[in-house]
């Protein structure tokens, strides 16, 4: 089930603010470049993560899988002065792009890569977390969740990506381990009262929490 419709993303991009020269690069390059090109947040909700960034006025930031570096360029500036955003990538690769969109956008006096398993590297992450971003391997958003909740302060967000899975989860029968993770997920937030939370059907589906 294709849940993006492409001609209203584009309406709305036409109605949204410009990207910088930088991330506009990073979506350019990425679209035409990689084999995995979807998984790019893209201009709107690039601009959405940027708001919330913004409104939140975050002083440490997590973001849980880094891809080629647009989310994270896009976090990064609601940060506050002194502010830091952790990330961390599993594919070498991917890491490579970013940390090179990074150095180009002066970021990394604020940005901090690493290169890694999440799960092996969050433990070791000795903060207490404004804004966490989940972008992953679905099939762990659970483990991510729970390793990463209790260091989140207080009134603090947690913002996961994919959460409509292009619609899988929809289907009457899930089918497919990561829709199936991505259901989990859900029912696992829904039934935690540790969090307030929305789910806003922004492209492939943003799950916004709240720690309480």
């Amino acid at each position: 089930m294709e849940l993006v419709n492409h001609i209203v993303e584009a309406y709305a991009k036409n109605f949204s603010s410009p990207l910088d020269e930088v991330l506009q690069q990073v979506e350019d390059d990425t679209l035409q470049n990689h084999p995995h090109a979807h998984m790019l947040s893209g201009h709107v909700q690039g601009k959405v993560l940027e708001m919330i960034s913004s409104m939140i006025k975050p002083l440490r930031i997590l973001e849980i899988g880094t891809f080629t570096g647009f989310s994270a360029l896009c976090l990064a500036k609601g940060l506050q002065p002194g502010g830091k955003l952790h990330t961390l990538e599993l594919r070498e690769e991917d890491a490579a792009t970013a940390g090179k969109y990074f150095a180009q956008a002066n970021v990394n006096d604020k940005v901090i890569l690493h290169l890694g398993d999440a799960r092996q590297i969050i433990p070791t992450l000795q903060e207490d977390w404004d804004l966490i971003f989940i972008d992953a391997d679905k099939v762990s958003y659970i483990d991510y969740y729970e390793l990463t909740l209790p260091a989140v302060k207080k009134g603090g967000f947690i913002l996961a990506d994919n959460v409509l899975f292009h619609g899988e989860v929809l289907e009457a029968e899930i089918k497919g381990k990561n829709a199936k993770a991505i259901q989990a997920f859900n029912e696992h937030v829904a039934n935690d009262n540790r969090v307030e939370k929305v789910l806003l059907t922004v492209r492939d589906g943003l799950l916004l929490m709240k720690k309480l």
